[in-house]
């Protein structure tokens, strides 16, 4: 990657509370799928958009469009429930998480993609699928037998410009703007 460029990415934050309650399920699920390479419960988000590589222009042109899609979308709540994996009909990659969200926060998501097309990223070609990831296979691996996942509520109420920065231990995510939700109101 050029220097001064990132790799970034756009994702609703979740709550302390809501972090413990996913990492206490996930505790439970380590056992039964021990090849799965974990997602720390610090860096679970709801993505909204992936940005990849962006250099510190676009970076800066999200800013404002971002902002006005903050203010358009009032303060909600999704509902954790359910687990899956990507792809759906061959070997699995990742384990999710499902999150139902609110028409709004659906808007919300497609006006960070108009954002980023404006600042110059590629269209997404991938359909938006409220998920959050909480591993992935490296290798080869059968499909899991998978418990019910209900886990409750969880405010949604301000999203995040993130830098991802991939290590050894996993990646690492630091926050390059913050956006509250509702504030337009």
């Amino acid at each position: 990657m050029d220097p001064g460029r990132v790799r970034a990415f756009i994702a609703l934050d979740l709550g302390e509370d809501v972090r413990a309650r996913i990492g206490d399920f996930v505790s439970g699920l380590r056992p039964r799928i021990p090849e799965l390479r974990w997602v720390r419960p610090e860096g679970i988000h709801l993505t909204l958009r992936f940005l990849g590589d962006a250099s510190p222009e676009q970076v800066e042109g999200l800013g404002r469009a971002l902002e006005t899609a903050a203010e358009a979308c009032p303060v909600t709540e999704g509902s954790l429930h359910g687990l899956g994996v990507f792809p759906e009909r061959s070997q699995p990659r990742v384990l999710w998480l499902g999150v139902s969200v609110a028409p709004a926060v659906m808007a919300l998501q497609s006006d960070c993609e108009r954002a980023a097309v404006a600042a110059g990223f590629a269209r997404e070609r991938r359909a938006f699928e409220p998920h959050l990831t909480l591993g992935r296979w490296r290798d080869r691996a059968r499909r899991p037998a998978l418990p019910d996942a209900d886990l409750g509520s969880a405010l949604l109420d301000r999203f995040t410009l993130f830098r991802s920065e991939l290590r050894p231990g996993g990646a690492v995510y630091t926050p390059l703007r913050r956006f509250r939700l509702g504030t337009g109101r």
